[in-house]
């Protein structure tokens, strides 16, 4: 059982990891459209970069979840309100 739990740590590590990287690697791809003023460049690097930044984000509100599943259910319960009450409006 303590595998299982190494694996999903190492996975979650792999793609913190990846997350970063593509950032980086999108805000280099950023600044160097900026250099020589090429929007198709800028607008590659902003989208690869706000992707990586989803990406992470999404990874972390999955370990917590993971970690603590009745504030999970609590959260997805009030998000389900909360867009019922906004859907339900005529």
């Amino acid at each position: 059982m303590s595998d299982f739990g190494t694996d999903k740590n190492t996975q979650f590590a792999e793609d913190k990891a990846k997350n970063k990287f593509d950032e980086l690697a999108g805000s280099a791809q950023q600044q160097f459209g900026e250099f020589v003023d090429s929007p198709k460049h800028q607008v590659k690097g902003a989208v690869k970069k706000y992707a990586a930044q989803a990406s992470d984000a999404v990874s972390d509100v999955t370990e917590a979840v993971r970690n603590n599943p009745l504030t999970g259910l609590v959260a997805a319960g009030a998000v389900g309100i909360v867009l019922g009450l906004l859907l339900g409006r005529k």
